[in-house]
């Protein structure tokens, strides 16, 4: 399984730690990461892997729920979705 992450809020202190924490604690791998602050806000997209099959509809609400702690909007994506794209 291959998912895109993607991050976006107001920049602050502990975004990057708070999103990679949660990353791991679902049992996703980081294979890259890309971030910057674009005038006052925060952007980050990761490419994210797992062994395991995953379940979108709960790793997109767990990401959800817990990009509200942080103030930012956290957004999964199967890998998929991009490659059937580039496919057409």
């Amino acid at each position: 399984m291959k998912a895109i992450i993607t991050v976006v809020g107001k920049d602050k202190s502990g975004i990057v730690a708070g999103v990679s924490g949660k990353i791991a604690e679902l049992g996703l791998n980081i294979d890259d990461i890309s971030q910057t602050v674009l005038d006052e806000y925060f952007t980050m997209m990761a490419v994210v892997s797992s062994d395991k099959k995953q379940d979108f509809t709960y790793l997109r609400n767990e990401f959800e729920s817990f990009g509200q702690t942080l103030n930012v909007k956290i957004n999964i994506q199967s890998a998929a979705i991009f490659e059937a794209m580039y496919n057409i």
